[in-house]
């Protein structure tokens, strides 16, 4: 597959320039500091959890389609809050929502959706590229939002992290290969490791093992990608991860919420 990540962010450039004309950031500050919204802590959620998934809504990918079809026209956030519900009770650490629409299929519906339906952390998932889409994602009910170093210079990472702090977001910065360890600052609490290549979609578990040496000791570390099966869980537990962002597997299944609930009992016999 052709390398599709700088047509992606190029488009999202442009999408969030309409979208703020559409509705001016002053108008998103605005709501916000008359709404009160609930925080719930991703950092904390994995700490506590020994299963540590971060169960995805995700529709499609660029590379495999469709994923999950399985959504009222009518109502197109239906499909995620009904996922969103069954990923809680199978025991979810936490949520993340993809909601890039060209590429993925996502909506910011598919947050809202999912962030009133549960009561534990959910990430939003985006290419972020302006302070904008905090301030969506926190309007929106997310307590995350993920950073991918390869979407931002060093300087956006460090701005943008600092101001999800301020707007009670944690931030998932997202590494993809070595070159990128130096966008890790002190506020970078939350560091994954992409195992699927964002050019070539070609996904490699390898990536998380050869990359944790170079993680801080004090984040907490994610594995993102790739991760299909109970004792990979395990051999990256043991290597220092304690967070495992997994979608397709589950969302393939046709059964999200109960693909997610055998799984986790395969990690808890491990």
């Amino acid at each position: 597959m052709k390398d599709i990540l700088s047509e992606i962010i190029a488009h999202k450039r442009k999408e969030v320039a309409a979208q703020k004309e559409r509705l001016p950031l002053s108008a998103l500050e605005k709501r916000l500091g008359v709404v009160n919204i609930p925080f719930y802590s991703l950092k904390r959620a994995l700490e506590n959890s020994k299963p540590g998934i971060i169960a995805e809504f995700k529709r499609r990918s660029p590379s495999k389609g469709w994923l999950f079809r399985a959504a009222d026209p009518g109502k197109p956030g239906q499909a995620a809050k009904d996922v969103a519900r069954a990923y809680a009770s199978a025991g979810a650490s936490a949520l993340s929502v993809l909601t890039d629409e060209k590429y993925f299929g996502g909506t910011m519906d598919d947050l809202q959706q999912a962030t009133a339906e549960v009561g534990i952390p959910v990430m939003r998932k985006e290419f972020i590229v302006d302070e904008y889409q905090l301030f969506e994602a926190k309007l929106c009910g997310a307590s995350a939002v993920l950073l991918i170093a390869a979407a931002i210079t060093k300087e956006e990472c460090k701005r943008f992290t600092a101001l999800a702090r301020q707007l009670q977001l944690e931030a998932l910065l997202e590494l993809h290969d070595e070159r990128e360890a130096d966008y890790i600052g002190p506020l970078n609490s939350l560091v994954g490791i992409n195992n699927r290549n964002l050019g070539s979609f070609v996904t490699d578990l390898q990536k998380s093992f050869r990359m944790a040496a170079l993680l801080p000791k004090e984040a907490v570390w994610v594995s993102e990608s790739g991760i299909s099966n109970a004792g990979a869980v395990k051999e990256l537990r043991d290597a220092g991860y304690r967070g495992f962002l997994i979608g397709e597997h589950f969302m393939q299944s046709g059964d999200p919420g109960q693909s997610l609930k055998e799984f986790i009992a395969q990690v808890n016999t491990q």
